[in-house]
């Protein structure tokens, strides 16, 4: 399945809102501190709203079928060199695909070879399942920070997870060995796991 990263557009929102109403229970919102939206017309209220903007910067993840997804670069410091992922909302279209995880290593690899020094990844620290997407992409558990911020009448401890331009080179070798069309069956599953090829980078698990 091709995928593309490209910085969001008006045209994209209504094929956004239909992959997004995919997820039936809405539970894909659940970490992130907007959604979800009953109408296409609230979300691309909130969407041109929020999406936007050079900070957070969106880009829409798409499959040949058309938008999936969305991501966004955040915390933008040039200056330090510091950069995060983050508002990373992929539909049912994109969930536990190679085109889903090919384009949050597109965005890590954009970020390490625009010049930053650092990627951040944070979530909820209650956010299983991005905390083991952090970890599977090969960046370091760093810790927990403790009642970090309220969303949604509720506490957030934030996980943070980073990889740096020290660990890129490493990172990048795995990425390109994994994405290689040899390490897929013919129905597109995954002979060896990413998870299992970047667990000797990670300087800590958490």
């Amino acid at each position: 399945m091709a995928v593309t990263v490209s910085p969001i557009s008006s045209s994209h929102l209504s094929h956004l809102y239909r992959a997004f109403s995919l997820d039936l229970k809405g539970s894909n919102w659940t970490y992130l501190s907007y959604g979800p939206f009953s109408t296409e017309n609230d979300f691309v209220n909130w969407a041109k709203n929020t999406c936007f903007r050079e900070d957070p910067k969106f880009f829409t993840i798409s499959t040949s079928e058309g938008p999936a997804g969305v991501a966004s670069y955040l915390r933008i410091d040039p200056t330090v060199g510091c950069i995060e992922i983050g508002h990373i909302h992929l539909s049912p279209l994109l969930q536990r695909t190679l085109a889903g995880t090919e384009a949050v290593i597109l965005m890590i690899r954009w970020a390490f070879e625009a010049g930053y020094r650092r990627l951040e990844w944070k979530c909820d620290s209650l956010n299983e399942p991005s905390r083991r997407a952090a970890q599977r992409l090969g960046l370091s558990y760093e810790g927990t920070f403790r009642q970090a911020t309220i969303y949604k009448l509720r506490n957030r401890d934030t996980a943070w997870y980073a990889a740096t331009s020290e660990d890129w080179p490493s990172l990048k070798q795995v990425y390109e060995n994994w994405l290689n069309p040899n390490n897929f069956t013919p129905e597109g599953q995954e002979i060896k796991k990413l998870s299992e090829m970047t667990s000797h980078l990670l300087v800590k698990r958490g």
